[in-house]
């Protein structure tokens, strides 16, 4: 997903990236000297952004963690990174809810260290560093700054809902951390230093993205830091009016500072953060890192990582494969981001507390592609809350959310929540209430939001009302949306389609059959966008004409962006463009010429299409060269924006041999495997349920299927079914440097 932004043609940005990517000095990312699959996965990869580009950020959290800590060398906002190695300072370290790039931050601390007298230009100042100096880790953050003559080594580790930062101060000035509770006008902050119990403790209500939801006037992040050394001073600030001696402060823009005696050399900062109130802030440390040393915490998370990497292993990999395939694991598994405290959570559906689990930040017009099939496989035990939540989500504000952060914010199109329950459904996911699922993804396809057929539905607007499907109530009545009527119709028909197809799997399953013939019916609408004159999906006006502007009603993209968007009913729209040989034609013109761009994910799936065209030896090639040419590992090795793990997940599916082409189905379409061998391990504590999948003879060259068996059984089409993965066996290829034509 990408943010509205003034023109830059994009053939010229990907060449100058890929000039760019070609000159630049290969990076050699840190490994522990453990012989762990944490070693490989490295969160610098992804960080070196382009001009607007910042793509990944170097979060230390467990897998699926409440509160990402990171290094900021920028302060970031919606649409701006927090994190770009082109930077050579560093203005703290923030406990953070920014899950992507073009997503705001929400209930955030950020803490700073410093040497010196505390002063504005002082808590300003940024602090150098060099890359050289710096060590990432899923699990760890280590870094040495430099302030004038001073050194200081800053050591970070984190739970899902506390981190601890050790500081080591080497100079001859007055160590100083500098807390900021609040940084964005218009939303108050308080902070207040206790000195008997070094600690302080604060709230801030920021929401980077709050024009773009409802008003939560309960909702607040709230943090508790308890320092491991007395004050020697202290004061605070509101802007920049710095009130030295005072103790507690409300207002916006406004923090405080700490000060130890001279001679102190290593300062412990243990934070914790909650959605619910500061006496929970203080319950999740007690559970989390209470009496535990930092090392202690930093072995735990690093477990945590090793037990979900683990679930994929690769045997005869270059040490380069496996740097690139568990950082795209590491990426996979950061999101959706756990919500719940310990049985309880904040909802900011209804801006209240409830009992239950919750997940939050969801990128779903992004994530429903491959992302969230992934973790059906790699993360299973997650997926009914991942499921559940988006359930009660529909409850408590009355729709499934487009893009969650932590509420509506109407980013993005189509109800892609629906593709993510009927997934999880068809795969046979337990663990979440299925006849409300059903209600809540049936209010998605039926009921249109108030107003509906008299908004334009214009990106990034300011909040109006829960989020629907743009269009919806002229989608029913005419089979597509008009548009002289709404933003970005041919993209909303589309999607909406899909959507429906994706409805109709849930209402089948919850028993509702009339709602499923309906709704299977309404999924064939992409026809009613596709112009047999132009050979393109097109823009159509209310009265059925065609628009005079080809190119307009396109979301991130253009004609050829989405001639081929019919998960659905990839048949059908090979009959609808006239058979198989036109079909493979126009995919064919869509590889040349910068038409397809693997940076943003509407196409995501186009390299598998070859499969159902009878061509597959061409998805073969297809996907060797996209997996090859937009994945390293290096700094900038990761184009686009990973989106919370969608590049990833291409990624790693592409890299084991197949794809979910077509979320809602239990079918996997055959690509070309990367390694020799790989294993997928259900259950980590039995490594008896395994899938392993073979290559024989693979390499770069031989990146060509010859044939494939499942279980010694030939398979007779490139596809797999869901249910030859999960009940476990052997997949093997036998590969060559020449196309096999046919299967």
């Amino acid at each position: 997903m990408k943010a509205s932004a003034p023109f830059i043609s994009k053939a010229t940005f990907f060449r100058f990236s890929f000039l760019l990517l070609c000159c630049t000095t290969i990076f050699i990312s840190s490994a522990a000297p453990e012989d762990t699959l944490t070693r490989y996965a490295n969160p610098i990869i992804g960080t070196k952004g382009v001009w607007l580009y910042g793509r990944t950020t170097p979060f230390v959290t467990p897998p699926f963690g409440m509160t990402h800590w990171t290094a900021c060398t920028r302060n970031g906002h919606l649409g701006g990174a927090v994190y770009n190695y082109y930077d050579s300072k560093i203005i703290g370290f923030r406990a953070s809810h920014k899950p992507a790039m073009w997503m705001g931050d929400y209930g955030y601390v950020t803490l700073k260290p410093a040497m010196g007298e505390a002063s504005l230009s002082l808590r300003k100042k940024k602090l150098s560093f060099r890359h050289k100096n710096e060590v990432a880790r899923p699990y760890s953050y280590s870094v040495i700054l430099r302030q004038n003559n001073n050194r200081i080594t800053t050591d970070l580790t984190s739970t899902s809902r506390c981190g601890i930062l050790r500081f080591t101060f080497e100079g001859k000035e007055q160590p100083l951390v500098f807390v900021e509770a609040s940084q964005q006008f218009g939303f108050d902050g308080w902070i207040k230093i206790d000195t008997a119990r070094h600690e302080i403790i604060g709230w801030n209500s920021d929401r980077h993205s709050a024009h773009l939801g409802p008003p939560l006037p309960n909702f607040k992040g709230y943090f508790v830091i308890q320092f491991s050394e007395p004050f020697a001073a202290w004061g605070v600030w509101s802007g920049d009016t710095m009130l030295a001696g005072k103790w507690q402060q409300q207002s916006n823009k406004c923090g405080a500072w700490v000060s130890f005696r001279n001679g102190t050399h290593i300062v412990q900062a243990t934070t914790a953060t909650s959605f619910i109130s500061i006496e929970q802030a203080r319950e999740n440390a007690q559970r989390e890192v209470a009496g535990k040393t930092l090392e202690q915490v930093e072995r735990d998370t690093k477990a945590e990582w090793n037990n979900y990497l683990s679930r994929i292993q690769m045997d005869s990999a270059t040490q380069k494969q496996k740097e690139v395939f568990y950082s795209a694991m590491y990426h996979t598994l950061l999101f959706p981001r756990q919500f719940s405290e310990y049985g309880h959570y904040y909802s900011a559906f209804d801006d209240k507390i409830h009992n239950g689990v919750s997940y939050n930040d969801y990128s779903l017009w992004d994530t429903y592609r491959a992302e969230h099939p992934l973790l059906i496989l790699t993360a299973p035990e997650q997926v009914p809350g991942m499921v559940q939540s988006l359930v009660q989500m529909y409850e408590e504000g009355g729709y499934m959310p487009k893009w969650p952060n932590p509420t509506y914010t109407g980013i993005m199109i189509g109800t892609h929540a629906d593709a993510v329950i009927a997934d999880a459904v068809v795969k046979g996911v337990k663990g979440f209430d299925l006849q409300k699922a059903y209600q809540a993804c049936r209010k998605d396809a039926m009921v249109p939001s108030e107003g509906d057929s008299l908004k334009r539905w214009a990106d990034r607007a300011p909040w109006s009302s829960p989020e629907t499907r743009a269009g919806l109530s002229w989608y029913m009545k005419l089979g597509f949306v008009p548009a002289d009527k709404t933003n970005e119709s041919v993209s909303n028909t589309l999607e909406g389609a899909y959507d429906d197809f994706c409805v109709a799997q849930v209402a089948k399953a919850a028993g509702h059959l009339e709602d499923y013939k309906l709704l299977l019916q309404r999924s064939k609408n992409y026809v009613n966008v596709y112009n047999t004159a132009t050979g393109r999906m097109a823009p159509r006006n209310a009265d059925s004409t065609w628009a005079k502007n080809r190119r307009t009603g396109f979301t991130e993209g253009s004609p050829w962006t989405y001639l081929f968007a019919v998960q659905q009913d990839i048949p059908g729209l090979i009959q609808l463009m006239g058979g198989k040989e036109t079909f493979i034609r126009k995919l064919n013109m869509n590889f040349r010429c910068w038409r397809y761009w693997h940076e943003n994910e509407p196409g995501h799936h186009y390299t598998y299409l070859y499969d159902y065209a009878g061509e597959p030896w061409k998805t073969q090639k297809m996907v060797a060269k996209y997996r090859s040419l937009k994945y390293h590992n290096t700094p900038h090795g990761l184009t686009g924006d990973d989106d919370c793990g969608q590049m990833s997940a291409w990624y790693i599916f592409s890299a084991l041999g197949f794809y979910p082409v077509t979320p809602g189905t239990d079918v996997y379409a055959i690509g070309t495997p990367e390694f020799p061998k790989a294993t997928i391990y259900f259950d980590p504590k039995n490594r008896e349920e395994k899938f392993e999948i073979i290559a024989n003879h693979v390499s770069r060259r031989n990146k060509y299927i010859q044939s494939v068996s499942l279980n010694g059984k030939k398979l007779e089409e490139p596809f797999l079914h869901h249910a030859d993965i999960i009940s476990g066996g052997k997949l093997e290829f036998e590969m060559g440097a020449k196309p096999k034509k046919g299967w």
